[in-house]
């Protein structure tokens, strides 16, 4: 049994109250994802070593694949990687339009220790190590040859990017300085700048040298910086998820085109080992990969992104390109609910007594229930099952010692506390609102 601590089981809890998913600890009751996990850091082993890789993961709705991205994100981390998840959209996050993905990225960017918005620590610990390796060149300096030869350095270590994104290199130096003289307000806009935000006043840019905004191209040339700096600050490299990205099948047919073509450019593009050290998963149904409104209608990143799937599973190669998750089945579903049972009772003052209460009868019943409430469709239930389970359920056995859910529980689902894609998922007549 995997275990851990009250704060993170905490954080999984909370989560699972709130019908989303856990951005932490997902190990302690994932379910159905050993096949994957061999390959998976063999790929990030070698992106440490300074190479690009790009995944592909599919699956129908309610297989998981946040879940799965999200557990990825925390192997990563656990191997000295950053990560970044960006929820690809219609409106806000279009994939066409790269500077809004940059600036997603680092609006989420995180480490093992910094759970969001990790970019400025990551900036202050690479000056700091380029600081130590002048002192270990060149011996204990005075204010400002430290500072002369740190910036001579990073110039050094930001030769090849500063050719495609100069303002990248100016905008750091910016920051440095404004750091030293103490000005808060300059420095805190040009991580804004840096960052991809819009707005940043004229006054701050000038203080860099710095003109306008970060572009489509330009966020391509920051990126490959922000590698430099993982690499430099001693990280392994960096995860990136571009989560649902079948989202393109909706949107208008030119936009559609140009979002297929920045994909396959990206991919074109690390294959090229434009981008050592990144690791780049992106997720849709099979619809955007095999039908006509998504991958289809692009011929060359159609090509790049099959694979044969045969019909046992069982076979299917994690090394390939495109991975597929399964559908959740019962067996999973009451697995999932053990484990996340598991995880309370360890932070529970009697866990025997939530583990007897609801044993494994009870969650069997449980889980039977809630798919027949949607029609008995096992895909779309495990997000409302865990729900039932952690806030109606376990909260209710651990506060109240008379609590029964045998004798003092009856589920209702209603219409309002189903998802758009799960509405979608179910036709009117299979949500039984009422038990």
């Amino acid at each position: 049994m995997i275990t851990v601590s009250r704060a993170r089981a905490d954080e999984i809890l909370d989560a699972l109250r709130r019908g989303t998913v856990p951005e932490t600890a997902l190990d302690a009751f994932a379910v159905g994802l050993d096949p994957y996990r061999q390959t998976l850091e063999d790929e990030l082993e070698q992106c440490a070593r300074g190479r690009g890789r790009f995944k592909a993961l599919r699956g129908e709705y309610g297989t998981g694949k946040t879940f799965f991205a999200r557990w990825f994100q925390g192997l990563a981390k656990e191997r000295g990687f950053a990560a970044a998840e960006v929820q690809i959209s219609e409106s806000e996050t279009p994939l066409h339009r790269l500077e809004t993905v940059y600036r997603r990225l680092t609006e989420h960017l995180s480490t093992a220790e910094e759970p969001r918005g990790a970019l400025r620590l990551i900036v202050d610990g690479w000056f700091y190590s380029l600081e130590e390796e002048v002192v270990s060149r060149r011996g204990t300096l005075g204010e400002a040859e430290l500072i002369a030869a740190t910036d001579a350095l990073m110039r050094e270590r930001l030769r090849s990017i500063e050719r495609h994104a100069p303002a990248f290199g100016a905008c750091l130096r910016g920051y440095r300085e404004a750091v030293a003289a103490e000005q808060e307000e300059i420095a805190s806009g040009l991580i804004a700048w840096m960052s991809g935000q819009p707005n940043v006043s004229a006054s701050i840019k000038r203080a860099a040298g710095i003109k306008g905004d970060i572009d489509h191209f330009g966020a391509l040339g920051f990126l490959q910086g922000l590698l430099v700096i993982l690499r430099d600050s001693g990280f392994a490299g960096l995860v990136v998820v571009l989560d649902e990205v079948e989202t393109l099948q909706r949107v208008r047919g030119d936009v559609r085109e140009k979002s297929l073509n920045a994909l396959r450019q990206f991919m074109d593009e690390i294959d090229a080992g434009r981008f050592p050290g990144l690791y780049l998963l992106i997720t849709g149904t099979p619809a955007f990969f095999d039908g006509p409104q998504g991958a289809q209608r692009l011929p060359p990143l159609a090509q790049r992104l099959h694979v044969e799937f045969g019909k046992d599973a069982r076979f299917d190669n994690p090394r390939a390109v495109q991975i597929r998750l399964q559908p959740f089945d019962m067996p999973k579903l009451i697995e999932v609910g053990r484990n996340v049972r598991d995880v309370f009772a360890a932070r529970s003052e009697d866990p025997e007594r939530i583990r007897r209460t609801v044993d494994e009868t009870l969650l069997a019943d449980l889980a039977a229930t809630v798919t027949g409430h949607l029609g008995g469709k096992v895909g779309v239930a495990p997000r409302i099952f865990l729900k039932k389970l952690v806030a109606e359920v376990l909260d209710r056995v651990d506060q109240f010692p008379e609590f029964d859910p045998r004798r003092d529980y009856g589920i209702a689902i209603s219409a309002a506390e189903l998802t758009g894609d799960e509405r979608r998922v179910l036709a009117p007549d299979d949500i039984e609102l009422k038990l």
